[in-house]
């Protein structure tokens, strides 16, 4: 970082050593209000920045057991090469050390606190965190005050942790999904739109992000976006599910790895909708007129993208904010930069996700002003 980025971000970050402890001045119900401070924070911030550390914000790389290293991610802090890690599997007090580790990172080097996320479903909390109380499983969740029981202990978890975003809930119709089993609340569309949206609410209020996912529905297909393509064949039934969730003020949603067959207005033509312009921007943003944050589904292992030549760079350009796990994040960075000064619409797009992920660290603590 030259000396004038470097000087600028510690006038303006001046109190990030000890964000943790004070007052936050935005919160989460703050995102989609207009706010003039919030406003001049947020383009404060985003100016102190040069094109590289303004991508660097919208890469999340992984950590936990099933992660990216230890050495890697502290390397990749150091470099000021990503913007967030999602914890995979590991132990609670292990989780907290890490964390500690990479927010000491960033503050020594001035650069923009970390943003960290986890798969911190009920069916699958217990096992991103070793050592949390089980919860049980999405399905068996039957009530507004049993989800909201969960989601107090899911984020009070989250916050000992370190942990700012939550990917949950599914808002899949049916358990009998191969990938999504008891991830669901069932297969009735009113019941699991009721649900979720309760459990988002609750998890908002409570200061940690919510992500709706997976758009635009996994539920009714055939097959595991890990082990192969997976195709909906016509009509994207499950869309509607998050006209409510839209609506009531959801923060991000992620885009499943889903090729759309057989439908005139949102074919994909043999790319998944994580890569598909028609699907996020047209569909999501534009048709839906979701203004939150989109983050792709991971890129690292699902057989559905890694077939595809830098599906990151494909993921970026169909309008996904956050480009998750990509196998190469300095590759990334590198090839969203090459695209940026090829094509000035697209570098507008580039620069108003990286706007609303600096917004979003700002309304959730992670950055403290």
């Amino acid at each position: 970082m030259n000396n004038f980025f470097r000087l600028a971000l510690c006038f303006i970050l001046l109190s990030i050593n000890t964000y943790a402890q004070k007052a936050q001045k935005f919160n989460l119900q703050d995102f989609y209000k207009y706010d003039s401070d919030l406003e001049y924070t947020v383009d404060s911030i985003f100016n102190a920045l040069n094109d590289r550390q303004k991508v660097a914000q919208m890469i999340i790389t992984s950590g936990g057991e099933i992660g990216k290293s230890k050495a890697t991610v502290q390397k990749l802090t150091t470099e000021n090469a990503i913007g967030g890690v999602v914890f995979l599997k590991g132990h609670k007090q292990k989780h907290i050390e890490d964390i500690k580790a990479l927010n000491t990172i960033s503050s020594q080097n001035n650069t923009l606190p970390l943003l960290f996320s986890m798969d911190a479903e009920p069916s699958l909390f217990a096992s991103r965190i070793k050592g949390a109380p089980n919860v049980g499983k999405t399905i068996n969740i039957k009530t507004e005050s049993q989800s909201d029981s969960i989601v107090n202990i899911i984020n009070q978890e989250l916050k000992d942790i370190g942990v700012h975003h939550n990917y949950a809930p599914v808002l899949d119709v049916s358990p009998n999904n191969e990938a999504i089993k008891s991830r669901s609340y069932g297969d009735d569309k009113e019941v699991v739109v009721r649900l979720a949206n309760q459990f988002i609410t609750h998890t908002q209020e409570g200061g940690i992000i919510a992500t709706a996912k997976h758009f635009p529905g996994h539920g009714l297909v055939k097959g595991d976006t890990h082990k192969q393509s997976v195709y909906i064949d016509g009509t994207l039934q499950e869309v509607g599910n998050y006209t409510k969730i839209i609506e009531d003020g959801v923060i991000s949603i992620m885009i499943a790895h889903i090729t759309i067959d057989n439908n005139e207005e949102y074919g994909t033509d043999g790319l998944p909708s994580s890569c598909s312009r028609k699907i996020i921007s047209g569909l999501l943003k534009e048709k839906m007129g979701f203004k939150g944050i989109v983050i792709s589904d991971a890129l690292n292992i699902m057989k559905a993208v890694t077939i595809l030549d830098n599906a990151p760079l494909l993921a970026s350009k169909a309008g996904c904010d956050l480009i998750l796990m990509p196998q190469d994040e300095i590759n990334t960075i590198n090839s969203i930069l090459a695209e940026i000064n090829a094509n000035t619409s697209y570098k507008k797009q580039v620069m108003q996700s990286v706007k609303k992920i600096i917004r979003l660290k700002v309304c959730a603590g992670v950055i403290s002003i």
